[in-house]
């Protein structure tokens, strides 16, 4: 597997730390609003890539968070006159379902950081005491000056982001650049801390929750959104960087942004598209087919053209799956595992190469292709066919994409068989009632 670092704008090979095993940590959201369909392309980029990956032998263990306090859940809190948890509680349910929605598997661990908050308080401590951060009436902030590898995530140069940052002349800060730790207040859910009571800065969460979940200090893939490499994913690895000397993550993957209709999506401009709601109207494959159809470090728009055509290519290949299984069971194959190993290697080969969606679906309508061919040919070649079906149910596996597998009675194949035998007669009106109960069956 090979996918382009951020850190070193390069492609290179993913080499795990462990063997055989890989350790990735997404950042999840700050969950105060349902999920808008920006939120949901980290979802699937990095379910694939863990699919992918597991498909191949690896052992994934993949941690993804959630933000479950914030200025923006304390103020929907207080204007809703219920507990910021009652808030959180009921976010992270309908992000749960976006994540089921889009057959994403849910995370192995989700940590949350109000059941962190002991550790993030000793690892602020910690960089206190390394003179990596200080603390002024309360508040604590990291010192960026004690990292002096300070921007080589995002690749810009401290005094071009000095010059660039907003001055605040009532600031505590010693830099415009350093970042808040702790934050005292009075408002909303607050705990103690050897400084004030008040809450943690967003930045250092994950770096205690993927250390605390992980145990160490260095993991294999850390992923998220475009718009998190600076500042959030920046300052992560400086407080990593000030208290263990290491850049948190070996590989740092980001996925691309989205824009509606050739528009940036924003709640200004009141296009802002709710991922429940595109499930709804669409469904789970066709919204992951969207999704998967652009490679993901690259910038997706979406259309009613782009939604109109995954609708089609879908029905193209549920379409073939559906003729043939509906052979295989005709013929009474005994299911099997075997692939079609020119396919399946071609398929993984476009993922390794810096997981390369649209090229593995070419492979999979190419699948379809030989599917079709062989449906028609007679005599079928039962063994042929089989391993092709099997191929692309294992790359739709991969990609997330669910259909379910046609399973006929003797009954239905009877019912088939007559059907066909009605038609061949002519004999339409008894040809209509078989029909009509193989379509209810879902068969034909």
């Amino acid at each position: 597997m090979k996918l382009y670092n951020s850190y070193s704008q390069k492609i290179e090979e993913l080499k795990p730390i462990k063997e055989n095993h890989i350790s990735m940590y997404v950042c999840g959201p700050t969950v105060y609003n349902y999920p808008h369909i920006g939120n949901a392309r980290p979802i699937v980029v990095f379910d694939t890539l863990k699919k992918a990956l597991e498909v191949q032998g690896y052992d994934v263990t993949f941690v993804s968070n959630y933000t479950d306090v914030d200025d923006k859940i304390i103020n929907t809190a207080i204007e809703n006159n219920v507990s910021e948890k009652e808030i959180t509680d009921k976010y992270i349910k309908a992000y749960n379902e976006v994540r089921l929605g889009l057959h994403a598997d849910l995370p192995d661990v989700s940590p949350r950081v109000t059941e962190t908050m002991d550790k993030i308080i000793d690892f602020i401590a910690k960089l206190i005491e390394k003179g990596a951060a200080y603390q002024v009436d309360g508040d604590v902030y990291f010192r960026i000056e004690s990292d002096p590898t300070y921007g080589e995530l995002s690749h810009q140069n401290m005094e071009d982001l000095v010059v660039g940052a907003r001055i605040d002349e009532n600031s505590k800060k010693e830099n415009p650049l350093d970042f808040t730790l702790w934050k005292a207040t009075d408002k909303g859910i607050q705990w103690d801390s050897p400084w004030s009571k008040g809450r943690p800065g967003w930045h250092t969460e994950c770096v205690v929750m993927i250390q605390d979940v992980f145990k160490t200090d260095l993991i294999d893939i850390h992923g998220g959104g475009l718009d998190l490499k600076f500042p959030h994913h920046e300052n992560e690895m400086a407080q990593c960087q000030a208290c263990n000397h290491t850049k948190l993550a070996n590989t740092w993957v980001h996925n691309g942004m989205i824009n509606i209709d050739g528009t940036k999506m924003s709640k200004s401009l009141g296009n802002v598209r709710w991922a429940k709601d595109l499930i709804a109207q669409f469904g789970g494959n066709v919204v992951r087919w969207v999704m998967i159809s652009v490679q993901y470090r690259a910038l997706m728009n979406l259309s009613d053209e782009v939604f109109d055509a995954a609708i089609k290519e879908l029905n193209k290949i549920q379409n073939a799956y559906k003729q043939a299984c509906l052979q295989l069971e005709l013929e009474n194959v005994t299911q099997n595992d075997e692939l079609e190993p020119g396919l399946w290697n071609t398929f993984i080969d476009a993922l390794n190469d810096d997981l390369n969606t649209p090229n593995a679906i070419t492979t999979i309508l190419d699948t379809v292709k030989q599917i079709n061919q062989n449906v028609r040919k007679r005599p079928l070649d039962t063994q042929l066919l089989m391993k092709l079906v099997n191929t692309l149910e294992k790359e739709l596996y991969v990609l997330g994409i669910e259909f379910d597998r046609l399973k006929m009675t003797q009954e239905d194949k009877d019912m088939y068989m007559n059907w066909r035998k009605a038609v061949k007669e002519k004999n339409y009106e008894v040809a209509d009632q078989y029909r009509t109960t193989l379509q209810e069956k879902g068969i034909i």
